[in-house]
């Protein structure tokens, strides 16, 4: 094994080229969405699983993020979700964590218990464990409140676990900027 473990050297830079490209691109989402958000006097909140709070980390790298960011929750367990969200236990039995109900009742609850106009949540098996046939490892299940109007979409990744994130988080600020885009308060 060598200094960047199992890869050799090409594919350690393929790897770091990727990375790179995705935190440059993430960096220009957020730049529209802070954008967007300031240009409307808007707040935006988060509630994260599987992303782990990548998307709220996102959003506040950029200076000044305090205008327009209120607040990210990362709401990890069933019970995080239960008592920060108020998803409902219920919800979680039958339907699971990574679901249309619960990431529903998890940009709902995002929504309702902060002062802002846009939320976003997102739930998902981010691997490389913890998939299976009805629910595979990239499975991602996003909720996006924009005023009153909630949209929930399911969206299917590959890659490694970082890898998921980043995407995840990709298409959450893409997918906000495009509902923001067509918004009228």
């Amino acid at each position: 094994m060598g200094v960047w473990g199992d890869l050799d050297m090409n594919d350690f830079l393929l790897e770091v080229n990727y990375y790179a490209m995705m935190n440059q691109h993430l960096a220009a989402l957020t730049q529209k969405l802070a954008a967007q958000l300031s240009q409307n006097e808007l707040k935006i909140c988060t509630a994260e699983s599987c992303t782990g709070g990548l998307i709220a980390k996102t959003c506040t790298d950029l200076a000044g993020s305090s205008d327009w960011f209120d607040r990210g929750l990362v709401t990890y367990s069933n019970q995080a979700k239960v008592e920060l969200l108020g998803v409902s236990a219920e919800t979680l039995q039958h339907h699971g964590a990574v679901s249309q109900q619960t990431v529903r009742e998890m940009v709902q609850g995002a929504h309702s218990r902060s002062a802002v106009d846009v939320a976003i949540a997102v739930t998902g098996i981010a691997g490389p464990g913890g998939g299976s046939t009805e629910k595979p490892v990239g499975l991602v299940w996003f909720g996006f409140a924009v005023g009153a109007d909630i949209r929930c979409e399911q969206q299917l990744f590959s890659g490694n676990r970082d890898q998921i994130r980043m995407q995840s988080t990709a298409y959450a600020l893409s997918r906000i900027i495009d509902l923001l885009d067509t918004w009228e308060p």
